[in-house]
């Protein structure tokens, strides 16, 4: 069975307080594996202005840093670990205000990418677009995966070159099911490793910017 896991409330880091949040759409961060919840949220500053910004902290802690499921392989996770921690962050938008958050928005690296799609496949009309960098698609099928192909959301996939942590196998698999499932927007940089280029942050930018509610 897999872990229970939750996530922390106290440990979100929000962009504005709550009284300045209602009506704004709302952008969920997702952090990579062995990290925290500041990471991500240091690009903040580079990102529209519209969105109020949630950081959320992975709820498995590693002593190191955070994870959102046990690391089996890069780019092969357990799909019951992928699946719980999907579950727990849907719980945790549960308990916000829907009407607070008109909009609902995702953003992850590597580990928080392969969430980030992961949670759009659990609830396909939950989120208005996701970005995933570094990222990857968790192997197997979900319920939600037929409606999801029908639906085609935007998705933004950006990886580096020079990306040698996430396994070729993963990458093959993510460009075969991406298009797919989903509005892609691909973007590939010459010479970035396992990280988030100036340009790949300027895209971000723009692809989010595109999909806010007018």
């Amino acid at each position: 069975m897999p872990q229970a896991v939750s996530i922390d409330p106290n440990a979100v880091l929000w962009s504005a307080g709550e009284a300045d949040r209602r009506g704004r759409p709302l952008l969920v961060l997702m952090h990579g594996y062995l990290s925290h919840e500041g990471d991500l949220f240091q690009l903040a500053p580079h990102l529209p202005l519209g969105p109020v910004i949630a950081s959320l902290r992975a709820p498995i802690d590693m002593g190191q840093g955070f994870a959102w499921y046990p690391l089996d392989a890069p780019g092969d996770p357990s799909a019951e670990g992928v699946d719980a921690a999907a579950r727990a962050v849907l719980a945790w938008l549960g308990t916000l205000d829907e009407e607070a958050a008109p909009q609902v928005g995702l953003l992850g690296f590597s580990q928080g990418g392969a969430m980030a799609v992961q949670l759009m496949r659990h609830a396909p009309e939950r989120f208005a677009y996701v970005v995933q960098l570094s990222g990857y698609v968790s192997p197997g099928t979900l319920p939600g995966d037929e409606h999801l192909a029908r639906l085609k959301p935007p998705v933004f996939w950006g990886r580096g070159t020079s990306d040698e942590v996430i396994p070729g196998h993963a990458v093959t698999y993510t460009n075969v099911w991406l298009p797919n499932h989903s509005t892609l927007a691909a973007r590939i940089y010459e010479g970035v490793g396992h990280g988030i280029s100036e340009q790949e942050l300027k895209d971000v930018a723009a692809f989010i910017s595109a999909n806010l509610p007018v």
